[in-house]
């Protein structure tokens, strides 16, 4: 059985050039727009080199987020399921992936009710971790563990602290035995049984990394955290993000990753 980090394709979508009025939390200023298609391509170029092959979908200037396409959606090897982000803006974005994933999964399955992001999904090799936030009510969280149920997967629901915008935005799965974590959500116990690497304080904002096959992709400017994914002997590609993070988002969010084959 292959790692759960091991993928061998990806679906991106192009920045249109209104994805620097996306959603934030926190206010600030909007990113330059070169700044965001330079990190993108560079996030792009590293997941090729890693040895993925790669869908790109066009930009969707109606919808400035759309980049993100991890949230209106979750794949694996047996399907897809389209869910509900909780953001009304983006409600309706799994849409526009409906026609590609129906072109490469067996089958695409809908979130019947709720709604759930797919920033708040950890897909740990013993389960899915679904966070409850902002974005991802109970009533899609439970709804999403029966998607799950009909391609094989196991969900389990966590509740996440009240400035957690998303789950993977505090944490993310470095290996099969081990989770990176912010000190607060590590603290609630959600992974329990696993060795928790904890961010150290003040570098929160690079808690979102991304596993894929022999390598961690990491944000530049979080040094500490590298220091601490080199002392745990991974292999770390560090990419610009701070265009990217400037609109709440991460390096999990910006592809839907799997592999043809789930053995």
């Amino acid at each position: 059985m292959n790692p759960v980090y091991h993928f061998t394709h990806a679906i991106l979508r192009r920045p249109g050039a209104s994805v620097v009025k996306g959603l934030r939390a926190g206010g600030g200023p909007d990113p330059r727009l070169e700044d965001v298609l330079a990190e993108h391509a560079g996030y792009a170029a590293a997941l090729a080199d890693a040895g993925l092959t790669l869908t790109m979908l066009d930009p969707l200037e109606d919808y400035p987020d759309a980049i993100f396409v991890e949230d209106p959606a979750l794949v694996f090897p047996e399907g897809a399921i389209v869910l509900r982000p909780g953001a009304p803006s983006r409600e309706a974005e799994g849409e526009f992936l409906r026609d590609t994933l129906t072109a490469l999964f067996p089958q695409v399955i809908d979130l019947p009710r709720g709604h759930a992001d797919g920033g708040d999904v950890l897909v740990m090799p013993d389960k899915a971790l679904i966070g409850l936030s902002a974005r991802t009510t109970r009533e899609g969280a439970e709804a999403l563990i029966e998607a799950l149920a009909r391609l094989g997967y196991r969900g389990e629901i966590a509740a996440t602290p009240p400035e957690v915008l998303h789950l993977k935005t505090a944490s993310s799965l470095l290996d099969e035995e081990t989770v990176l974590s912010t000190r607060a959500l590590a603290a609630t116990g959600v992974f329990a049984g696993y060795r928790v690497i904890e961010v150290p304080e003040g570098e929160e904002g690079g808690a979102n990394v991304l596993r894929v096959n022999d390598r961690v992709l990491a944000g530049t400017h979080y040094p500490r955290i590298l220091d601490a994914l080199d002392a745990h002997g991974l292999n770390v590609v560090t990419l610009p993000n701070s265009a990217i993070a400037a609109i709440d988002a991460g390096f999990t969010c910006m592809s839907l990753r799997w592999r043809n084959g789930r053995g």
